[in-house]
């Protein structure tokens, strides 16, 4: 790519992820407070109206101690993706900086943030009749099936991809359908792209707790989802014409709920599920998170090291 397409961004960037339940929301806030911030969610369920209490969004009340952005951006049936996401959070990056903010980057999809912060080019093309025959062909065949056809044609998806996780067994198999090419080999193009966008004052942290507490801590927060009406929500989704085939519905909680309420599952069994799927999710976030040596590593609690390393940094930053 010819350099003078590349955006320069040189006012400063703040990001915090880490995997779900760590603690990454109050700790946001005290960084926010502190330096002036306006937060950018990096969550790919979070986008999504009506879904409130399964993807962990901020409240009202918390929303106020600090702007949000990317939050209810589409409807539960409408497709949202990582390109999307980097267009958005760029637009949402300028305008703070023009408010004279600080942008902070904070949520747990690492693909979201590298489409970013990294680029992606090779943007992967959806077509809504290939994807509603294929979840015709989930409901008639079964998820086995499907994801033995991606494990042949795929084989590094279908090695990566959870049988569970439907959302994304679909799109390899609408990717590979559509374009001829496996989904991974798209995703290693991706990878090997140039970012039309570089951020020259950046600086990342990611969260780490000791494995057990982390969860303890899922185990307590899908308990309160319960308590605070989750299975309300989907039931009221549900009304709304928000059927459990679509890919938002098969999101972990979410899916659950659905088994539950259509009787695949009783309550105890949705309970044990959800706990063990959202602690399998969470360890594949710690994976995807260790991999990037550009995040600095501290303790939900340690609110004051995190604080001292943004000022530290902001005051020998690149101007």
């Amino acid at each position: 790519m010819d350099e003078t397409e590349v955006l320069i961004i040189k006012s400063p960037v703040l990001v915090l992820v880490g995997p779900t339940a760590i603690g990454k929301t109050e700790l946001s806030f005290g960084i926010a407070e502190r330096f002036n911030c306006e937060i950018v969610s990096v969550d790919s369920m979070q986008v999504y109206r009506y879904m409130d209490i399964g993807t962990a969004k901020p409240s009202l009340e918390e929303q106020k101690r600090a702007p949000h952005h990317l939050l209810n951006l589409v409807n539960p049936d409408e497709p949202y993706d990582a390109s999307r996401f980097a267009t958005d959070a760029l637009r949402a990056v300028k305008e703070i900086h023009e408010r004279g903010n600080i942008p902070l980057l904070t949520g747990g999809t690492g693909l979201y943030l590298r489409s970013l912060l990294k680029g992606i080019f090779d943007v992967l093309p959806a077509d809504i009749k290939v994807r509603e025959e294929l979840q015709h062909r989930l409901r008639q065949e079964g998820r086995e099936v499907l994801h033995e056809q991606l494990c042949t044609v795929d084989p590094e998806s279908g090695q990566r991809i959870h049988l569970q996780d439907t959302q994304r067994l679909l799109r390899g198999l609408e990717i590979y359908l559509l374009t001829g090419i496996p989904w991974s080999v798209h995703l290693r193009r991706q990878q090997e792209a140039i970012s039309p966008v570089q951020f020259k004052n950046i600086v990342q942290f990611v969260l780490q707790r000791d494995r057990e507490q982390l969860y303890q801590r899922i185990e307590k927060r899908s308990g309160l989802m319960m308590e605070m009406g989750l299975v309300e929500e989907v039931e009221r989704l549900r009304s709304m014409g928000y059927l459990p085939d679509l890919p938002s519905m098969g999101a972990i909680g979410y899916r659950h709920v659905n088994n539950y309420i259509d009787g695949v599952w009783d309550r105890p069994t949705m309970m044990t599920h959800l706990v063990r799927d959202t602690r399998r999710y969470a360890k594949r976030q710690l994976t995807w998170f260790r991999r990037d040596v550009d995040l600095h590593g501290y303790d939900p609690q340690d609110q004051d090291g995190v604080i001292s390393h943004i000022d530290r940094w902001l005051k020998n930053r690149k101007v």
